[in-house]
This record gives structure tokens, C-alpha cells and sequence, in this order.
């Protein structure tokens, strides 16, 4: 390709989605990444897509329940175009409740997910027993069931996108390049680092994150579960993911410890279904975490023609299909439909 429209710095799930966002309007586009497609914290193994719980409504949560009510579609695109399944499926969730307290609050919340998610989906109390065998322990016999939430395999996922880029087009240069064009700055936890150093203030940082792989088939369909603040992830592959650690201090950004051990003991306590099921892959990263925990979207201050989308941290594959929306609009058409909460000046 010898000009483009814009250069997109970054091939995590950000950069690749606001390529593709950019391609699908016509656009001329190079991703660059030296790193390689999914070197950071895109490359992970979870691929849990789950909504915040409803209610207190805020930006945050109406861009998550867009894009996750968008996903379908586009990921179904994507595989058509590419000809590689990202995994995706809208499988629901299972959490379980501890006491009659988390009863009354889950119950008191199905009134608030039907206004909220706007009859998009649902959020009821359901029996454990009424579901079969892929069921974490729930003291009270009572878990939430919400239909709401999906996953994907994050791995195959950016496969696919990439692979959907280059059939249209698109260059993706994993090695430097020059840039050409306005310049999208979707460069994970370093990016957040370097903007911190920027502005003299702490605009994010790096959360280094630990998850595992199981080799172990759950029954088709099943739900994905967050049970003691850990992702259990069946994948259509025969494997079922688990995650993940949130470390704010760390040596090695790519090394699993013991951490990793213990998170493996707690999710087999929360399933015993997993128990004997064996580890087939080990992974460690750095999730990009910004300040107000609301991902940063839109122009750079004082740096005219480049723009940020950085910060996704663990909801990043979920608002993917609405961020690559926004900033597609934004960088092709001059059109700013970012809301505040997720400008860089509120990171300030």
C-alpha cells in the first residue's frame, strides 16, 4: 500500500477494531504494532464480555451495554470476511450468591436490569438445582443467571480481525513504520505510561493480570461464571479459561508464580466439575488500567491530527465493537459522539 488515510498504532483489540471500524467506512488504513498482533494484554486467554451490574446507570455502563447488544453482528462480519471463528457466542453468566443479603440485592436488580438493558436481557435468581452439573457452589442454592454477557476467544478473535483487515485491504506492519495520516494511539499500558509522563500526572497505568487454560469440555451452551472475582470461561474449543490476578506491583510482566496456583485452587473450589481437568496454558500480561478506570477515548490534547483509545483493562474486548464506532466517526468524519467521562481531559 503505497499512501494511506490513517496509521493505527497498536494491534490489540482497540487498534484492530478501530481499523476494521475504519476499513468497513471506506478508509485507507495501516496498523502498526512491532510487538505483533496481540503482544500485550489482547493476547490473553479469558474473553470474558460481562456487563456491569445494572443500575446507578452511567456512560460507562450505557457504552458497555451498546456494544455488548453490537457484538453479534460484528463479530459475525468478521469471520465472514476472514473466514475464522472468533469464538463468540452470547452465552449468559452464572454468579453464585453467598447470603440471603446478595439474594435481596440480585432480586431488587432484575427490576433494574429490565429498565436498564431495556428488555435486551435479562437478570433473574434462578435455582441451582434446576441447571445440571456446570454450576458453581452457591451457599444459599440461588445464583443470578443474566443472558446478557458473552465471550470470545481473544486469541483467535484478533486472528480473525487481522485476517479481515488484510482481505480489505489493510496493512498491518509489525516492524516500525512511518506514519501517514491522522495517527490512532491504542499502545496499552506503555501508552498510558507515556502519557502520564506527558502531563505530569498519572493518567493510567499497568495492571499485570494472571490466567490459565484447562483442558475440559463443558456442556454446549454453557455459561460463562464469576464466582469470588474469577472468570471461569467454557470456550467451544474444549477448553475452559480462568482469570484472572490484578497485580498493581510486579518485577516480570510475563512470568506466572504462585499466583497463578492459587487462582487455579480457588476456581476448582468455586466448579469442582474442573477438578482433574489439566492446565494447557499458562499466560501473564499487563492490562492498561486508566486512572478513573473509564477507558480513554478521543483527541490528543495539543497534538493535532493524533487521537487516544487506550484503557480498556478488563472490559476491553467487550466495548471493543462501540469504541472502534466512536473514533472511526471521530477521525473519518470529524464527528465527536465520545461521551466526557471517557475524554482524556477527565483523566487529568
Amino acid at each position: 500500500m503505497a499512501t494511506v488515510d490513517l496509521t493505527v498504532r497498536g494491534a490489540g483489540i482497540f487498534g484492530l477494531s478501530i481499523a476494521w471500524a475504519c476499513i468497513r467506512r471506506g478508509a485507507r488504513v495501516r496498523v502498526v504494532d512491532p510487538g505483533g498482533v496481540g503482544a500485550g494484554a489482547s493476547g490473553g486467554l479469558v474473553g470474558a464480555l460481562a456487563p456491569h451490574v445494572p443500575g446507578d446507570w452511567n456512560d460507562l455502563k450505557e457504552v458497555q451495554l451498546e456494544s455488548l447488544l453490537m457484538a453479534e453482528p460484528f463479530w459475525e462480519e468478521v469471520e465472514t470476511v476472514s473466514g475464522i471463528s472468533p469464538g463468540y457466542a452470547r452465552t449468559g453468566r452464572l454468579q453464585p450468591l453467598s447470603d440471603q443479603s446478595a439474594v435481596d440485592r440480585a432480586r431488587e436488580r432484575r427490576a433494574d436490569a429490565h429498565k436498564c438493558w431495556r428488555g435486551a436481557a435479562r437478570w433473574q435468581v434462578v435455582e441451582a438445582g434446576s441447571l445440571g452439573g456446570w454450576v458453581p457452589v452457591t451457599p444459599t442454592g440461588l445464583l443470578v443467571h443474566d443472558t446478557l454477557s458473552a465471550r470470545l476467544h481473544p486469541v483467535r478473535a484478533l486472528e480473525a480481525l487481522a485476517a479481515a483487515i488484510r482481505a480489505r485491504g489493510g496493512e498491518i506492519v509489525l516492524k516500525d513504520a512511518s506514519d501517514e495520516g491522522p495517527v490512532v494511539w491504542a499502545t496499552g499500558w506503555q501508552g498510558l505510561r507515556d502519557l502520564s509522563r506527558q502531563f505530569g500526572a498519572e493518567i493510567g497505568t499497568g495492571v499485570k493480570g494472571q490466567a490459565l487454560a484447562l483442558r475440559a469440555v463443558a456442556p454446549e451452551g454453557a455459561p460463562q461464571i464469576y464466582a469470588h472475582g474469577l472468570h471461569i470461561v467454557p470456550h467451544a474449543d474444549g477448553t475452559v479459561a480462568i482469570g484472572s490476578t490484578s497485580e498493581r506491583d510486579f518485577d516480570d510482566p510475563a512470568r506466572t508464580d504462585q499466583q497463578l496456583v492459587d487462582l487455579h485452587e480457588r476456581a476448582t473450589t468455586a466448579l469442582p466439575i474442573l477438578h482433574g481437568a489439566p492446565v494447557i496454558a499458562r499466560w501473564a500480561g499487563v492490562r492498561p488500567r486508566a486512572r478513573t478506570r473509564v477507558p480513554i477515548l478521543g483527541r490528543w490534547p495539543c497534538c493535532t491530527g493524533h487521537f487516544v483509545a487506550n484503557g480498556g483493562f478488563k472490559i476491553g474486548f467487550g466495548i471493543a465493537p462501540k469504541v472502534a464506532e466512536f473514533m472511526a466517526a471521530l477521525v473519518l468524519d470529524d464527528q465527536d459522539d465520545i461521551p466526557d467521562a471517557f475524554r482524556l481531559e477527565n483523566s487529568l
